[in-house]
């Protein structure tokens, strides 16, 4: 069973974007479906329909079974929430909202080409999105209650293994572990000068009124993504930003005043209040970052090379203990200089999945070999830094087993699990429910039995 499925279709709703045609438009206003004493209105699934279009999503079959089906699956989750008297945070829902509208201005470049795309404007979408937030979380939290005791052991893992048809085995790209040691030369003395110089007469300019804060950081910034929209970052928590960022941006209370330069691992920020709301808020920045000399990075280039020299040929000491010793990586610094993949947190990654300047590297390395040094851009920062890596393992493609992949298998065997329960409960929900599908939306393949029950045809 695909639950993603029920949320694609809440956000279609939720949202409510006008990409009705004239027919649908003067559709006259009728019930679809009844799913306990909620209606499923034609216009809902007209709606969704049309977006789901827009959106280029796959429904995978009929649009007006598929859509109404969903529609009324999360009914039945929503009224089992009631049941369970699950409650949503405000501020979680406000939070996800914010990020969600955001990522909205950040993928259209500017709140009014969002409210034109969207044909709303960002207030009305705000509350639409928060009932899809909030519904969408309870569901998932009725769906976490209800597979919460699963458990396996690798006993259950070998025998659901054993089971699976040989075309059911996951094939598994070519995975490699690697250890990173990195060098982030000393900016010049004079080149922080000659950045925080810059910010300083950005600001006298805007606080003069000589010039717009928005329009410096499209033409100045460095912060790419912001800088489209002027610098805009959209309302934010403090816990979404890094702490000395934070800290000034919390303080400001004069929307036509700059604040004072502010310094984080990104660089140089200067901050200029949009508004505050609660316990969040909306501000603009300009991000300057100094530049590290060529030459420089000549020298640490040389450097870790003949440090690479010392810890391959001589044996002097193991790639470990430099890490120890000399790495300015922070992720990985403390861990001997391991990388972990943030979207496994396994130590395995797909090449694909390493930033583009260590893979070129890693797929020349055998196991156990140290690379030459190399300059990649920090991943966080952004900013230059040379680094040497050491290729720890290569697992080659592969039909995945349970001596090199457990922890996928146990994953897929969870997932059948929590699917087979989720199935049972609906079919029992379904079962319990008062269901009536009228005329016209009846005759369909329903991924879920028994919708179909003798009180269907009454009126």
């Amino acid at each position: 069973m695909k639950i993603k499925n029920i949320f694609v279709a809440a956000a279609f709703i939720a949202l409510g974007i006008a990409y009705m045609t004239a027919a649908t438009d003067n559709v006259v206003e009728e019930v679809a479906w009844v799913v306990g004493d909620q209606p499923i209105w034609k216009s809902e699934i007209e709606e969704a329909y049309q977006n789901a279009l827009y959106e280029k999503t796959d429904l995978k079959g009929d649009p007006y079974c598929v859509i109404p089906e969903q529609l009324a699956v999360e009914k039945l989750y929503l009224h089992q929430a009631d049941l369970d008297t699950v409650e949503v945070a405000d501020n979680m829902v406000i939070s996800q909202v914010d990020a969600q509208i955001n990522y909205y201005i950040n993928s259209l470049g500017s709140a009014e080409k969002v409210e034109q795309v969207f044909h709303k404007p960002i207030n009305a979408m705000r509350e639409a999105l928060m009932d899809m937030v909030r519904n969408r979380t309870r569901i998932s939290q009725v769906q976490r209650n209800l597979t919460s005791k699963i458990t396996s052991t690798p006993a259950e893992v070998r025998r659901y293994f054993d089971k699976l048809p040989k075309d059911s085995v996951p094939y598994v790209p070519t995975q490699v572990e690697v250890q990173i040691l990195t060098l982030a030369p000393a900016i010049p003395r004079q080149e922080i000068d000659d950045v925080k110089a810059r910010l300083r007469d950005f600001s006298d300019r805007v606080n003069r009124g000589e010039s717009d804060f928005s329009t410096l950081a499209i033409l100045y910034s460095e912060d790419t993504e912001s800088a489209k929209r002027g610098g805009e970052l959209g309302f934010m928590g403090r816990s979404q930003l890094v702490p000395e960022f934070a800290s000034v941006a919390f303080n400001l209370n004069d929307p036509k005043k700059v604040s004072k330069i502010v310094e984080t691992e990104f660089g140089y920020h200067i901050i200029q209040l949009i508004e505050k709301r609660g316990d969040r808020i909306n501000a603009r920045h300009i991000l300057l970052r100094p530049k590290v000399a060529e030459a420089d990075l000549i020298d640490a280039v040389t450097r870790l090379d003949s440090l690479r020299t010392d810890m391959v040929e001589n044996k002097k000491f193991t790639f470990e203990e430099a890490v120890g010793y000399i790495s300015q990586d922070k992720d990985t610094r403390n861990s001997k200089g391991v990388m972990v993949n943030q979207n496994t947190g396994t130590t395995k990654f797909q090449m694909s999945e390493l930033p583009q300047e260590i893979a070129r590297v890693v797929a020349s390395l055998q196991p156990g070999e140290v690379s030459k040094s190399f300059i990649m851009k920090d991943q966080k920062t952004n900013q230059e830094v040379v680094a040497i890596v050491k290729l720890t393992n290569r697992i080659d493609s592969h039909r995945a087993n349970l001596g090199d992949d457990f922890q996928q298998i146990k994953d897929m065997y969870e997932n059948a699990r929590r699917s087979e329960i989720l199935s049972n409960w609906l079919r029992k929900k379904i079962a319990d429910t008062y269901v009536r599908i009228e005329d016209g939306w009846r005759d369909c393949e329903f991924i879920h039995s028994g919708w179909l029950k003798d009180n269907s045809a009454s009126k």
